[in-house]
């Protein structure tokens, strides 16, 4: 198993990547997939700008795909990562993991977002509705926390 891993600035289609990592094999037995949406921070954002470096972002998460096929029985695994301004309500990231058994593909799933949340090299700052150019964000200490029962 190869997991799919990319950095995108386009949106993604939820279906038509687990199509295609399914391609009507009768092995997998479950489907999980994690679709994170821009939020608008209570009215606060008119986007969120992610930058990564290129190559390096892609290596890094294919570093941590291959230790959840290294951990889970995985019979597939997709990983997307959109760069650029991102406005609320619209996709910023996709993971699906496919197994034979559910407990592996909601494992995997859950260990790649806590990865992607915590650790993945993009940077974010927000974009205010007052015009102004926000901060950038940080990681939130439950986001930390969620990742470390990984270790």
């Amino acid at each position: 198993m190869i997991p799919v891993i990319r950095i995108q600035a386009e949106d993604f289609d939820l279906n038509a990547e687990v199509a295609a990592l399914t391609g009507g094999r009768a092995d997998i037995g479950a489907i999980v997939t994690f679709a994170g949406l821009c939020r608008d921070e209570g009215g606060r954002l008119t986007a969120l700008e992610l930058e990564h470096y290129p190559g390096m972002a892609e290596a890094e998460i294919g570093r941590v795909a291959a230790e959840a096929a290294n951990r889970w029985p995985l019979s597939g695994l997709v990983a997307i990562h959109r760069h650029g301004m991102i406005k609320p309500g619209e996709q910023i990231v996709l993971v699906v993991a496919a197994s034979a058994h559910r407990r592996a593909a909601f494992e995997a799933a859950e260990f790649m977002m806590d990865y992607l949340k915590t650790r993945a090299p993009f940077w974010k700052r927000e974009h205010l509705v007052d015009g102004s150019t926000g901060s950038w964000v940080e990681a939130k200490g439950e986001d930390d926390k969620a990742a470390e029962r990984w270790s």
